[in-house]
């Protein structure tokens, strides 16, 4: 959808497109899409739609409750009543029930009142609501959601920032929790935008990745226990405020992705379980509806109505937010029967298997439909196993995910760095297994919010040694990450190189940055983000073996690696219409012991003059300012298969990346 189409979308209402004029509630179209699992926008259906304008009073409300046998809506339009004047009426067999209230007003609070045919009735919030009350209050609110964009340079350009041979370097961050005011409260949307955008354009990062700010009852679930699909939590602004983040991250040249958990949702009382008496959006058996790990239920991803919900959900993201990407949340939970369940807990699929064939389904249709309105913005799974084709395009059997989480290597590479470098030497593959599987995806390389909580501690914290060589080897760790093929992911905090572990009721600790050690490892961030978004040869090729050579792979002993990157070809970045900037090979060697290799010979594809371009351990970064500097020339005789080399003095745990002078 052009940018100038979806601005007109979110300043329009949506009850204008719905057949009201001939007096219908809800479209037949509508009704029929809905129940073949096929509508991708019930945020224009369902929920408290405006009956002129956003800003306007008057409401059509709208709900899907098969087996109830009355619904009302009750709210402060009515001083929380129930009678006939609120009450909705069925749409069909849809078991969508709906009405008007034309003295709902911006800032009302209502929920659906409803009798079930087991004789009670409940309350519940609105699935589809629009704006949500503040924690631990938990009614719908009415809202306002016009708003005028300003990020149509962004929107037009965002397919070609976004493709796969384009640096990606994704900061992930809590808001809550990135920064507190003096009364230390959360930053909200207003007063964020700004030191953000500053700390994500300083340090070169090129999109955030916010943890989901779906609205969540429970502050202490980071947002992965959802109550509110389609609404932003109102702990940091209105909805428009939400926007008006996103617009100015964008007219700062910074994407916007968000954590979406379709995997789960939780039990509280107001929300989705037991919705209208029934198990409506979970399974009826808890072998199927209830997760063991997260004490919340399941989505039912074989009902029809359910997977429009949530693709609905995701679509409303991208279109009312101008999100420029979805992660999807705990994938490896979804596609299997037997996710954390022993024997007898689980029931297999139709033919006796593990695979769960319907949310296999749900997440193909995600993706297409996603794919089919906005090929332009990214879905990211966080998937842990080895499911095959996770990246695939649907049409060739895959998910039709753009990326997945690379959870091996982050597993390997930070279990190798926390052994005392006198021991790597017996875990060497730990750093090099990685190339067995680095393409058979297409990664984005995490260092997440998961690995940094719960006693596991900062990354910092992990590393082995005295001060010193604890930030050395953090920025040998970095260096391992930005160097490797793959996009890139970094958690809040991680980049200053923080001591404490990561807690969601305290801010990062950004008084260390005092510290000429923690302010050293935020400017290698920050030379790593240059130097991965100027040369080619680091994102070109992130997901093709042919932009990646091992030199050396099996020097355990000296606990030494070795790498070439290549670019694109020219005639390979003509056809994709890139530009044609000089190309050069980067050769990045990696020591990941504290003594000095001193002249370490390396095997290179050219001879002639080689200069150092980067080196963890200058004094820049904190580093002991051992390493090189300057030219090396390649001579014979040559190591590795190949017949010229360069002699090296590789810095202690250090990291160095060359590349030919021509």
């Amino acid at each position: 959808m052009k940018a100038d189409e979806q601005k007109v979308m979110s300043d329009s209402p949506p009850a204008s497109r719905l057949g009201l004029d001939d007096g219908q509630l809800i479209s037949d179209h509508d009704r029929w899409l809905f129940s073949e699992g096929a509508h991708s926008r019930l945020f224009e259906v369902l929920g408290a739609q405006p009956l002129t304008s956003w800003s306007e009073p008057g409401r059509r409300f709208a709900v899907w409750a098969p087996s109830a046998t009355r619904v009302w809506v009750v709210g402060d339009f009515n001083g929380w009543s129930v009678n006939d004047r609120y009450g909705l009426t069925p749409q069909g067999d849809t078991g969508i029930w709906a009405g008007i209230v034309p003295d709902a007003e911006i800032g009302h609070r209502y929920k659906f009142r409803i009798s079930t045919q087991h004789g009670y009735d409940v309350e519940r919030a609105d699935p589809v609501a629009f704006a949500a009350e503040l924690a631990p209050a938990t009614a719908s609110v009415v809202t306002d959601l016009s708003y005028s964009w300003s990020d149509d340079s962004w929107l037009a350009g965002r397919g070609d920032r976004q493709r796969h041979d384009k640096p990606i370097s994704i900061y992930e961050m809590h808001v809550g929790s990135w920064r507190h005011t003096e009364a230390y409260r959360s930053f909200d949307w207003n007063t964020l935008a700004d030191p953000l955008a500053e700390h994500l354009h300083g340090n070169g990062f090129t999109h955030v990745e916010l943890m989901p700010v779906t609205e969540h009852p429970f502050y202490g679930s980071w947002g992965y226990q959802t109550t509110s699909y389609f609404a932003p939590t109102p702990r940091y602004g209105l909805p428009t405020e939400f926007m008006g983040f996103i617009d100015e991250l964008h007219n700062r040249d910074i994407g916007v992705i968000l954590d979406w958990v379709p995997s789960h949702f939780p039990s509280d009382e107001f929300a989705l379980g037991r919705f209208d008496g029934s198990p409506l959006y979970e399974h009826a058996d808890p072998k199927e509806g209830w997760h063991p790990d997260w004490n919340s239920f399941i989505f039912n991803y074989g009902r029809h109505e359910v997977r429009a919900f949530l693709v609905s959900s995701a679509m409303s993201w991208i279109e009312r937010y101008h999100l420029d990407g979805i992660r999807v949340d705990a994938v490896a939970s979804m596609l299997y029967r037997d996710y954390s369940r022993e024997a007898g807990e689980w029931v297999p699929n139709e033919f006796g298997g593990r695979e769960n064939l319907e949310a296999i389904g749900f997440l193909q249709q995600l993706n297409q439909t996603i794919g089919a309105s906005y090929p332009d913005v990214l879905t990211i799974a966080e998937e842990s196993t080895s499911f095959p084709g996770v990246t695939r395009p649907v049409s060739e059997g895959g998910l039709g995910f753009h990326y997945k989480w690379d959870m091996g290597w982050m597993h390997d590479t930070l279990e190798y760095f926390e052994f005392d470098p006198v021991h790597r030497r017996f875990h060497h593959d730990d750093v090099t297994r990685r190339g067995m599987w680095a393409f058979s995806e297409n990664f984005v390389l995490p260092l997440s919010h998961d690995e940094v909580v719960h006693g596991k501690g900062s990354l910092l914290s992990k590393m082995p040694g005295d001060e010193w060589q604890q930030f050395a080897n953090l920025r040998l760790l970095f260096a391992n990450q930005w160097l490797s093929p793959g996009k890139k992911l970094l958690f809040m905090g991680q980049e200053i190189g923080q001591g404490p572990e990561w807690h969601h009721d305290h801010p990062v600790a950004w008084p260390q940055l005092d510290h000429p050690l923690h302010r050293g490892a935020m400017d290698w961030v920050a030379e790593l983000n240059q130097l991965y978004r100027s040369e080619p040869a680091l994102h070109e090729l992130d997901n093709d073996p042919a932009g990646f050579e091992w030199v050396v792979l099996d020097d355990g002993e000296n606990s030494v690696v070795a790498w070439l990157r290549y670019p694109a070809s020219e005639t390979t970045q003509e056809a994709a219409g890139g530009d044609q900037e000089a190309r050069r090979q980067l050769l990045c060697v990696m020591n990941h012991t504290p003594l000095a290799r001193n002249d370490y010979r390396v095997g290179v594809p050219e001879g002639g003059s080689w200069e150092v371009i980067s080196c963890s351990d200058d004094t820049r970064f904190g580093g002991s300012g051992a390493g090189m500097s300057g030219g090396l020339e390649a001579t014979e005789p040559g190591v590795h298969g190949r017949q010229q080399a360069l002699s090296l003095h590789l810095p202690p745990l250090g990291a160095v990346v060359l590349a030919p002078v021509h």
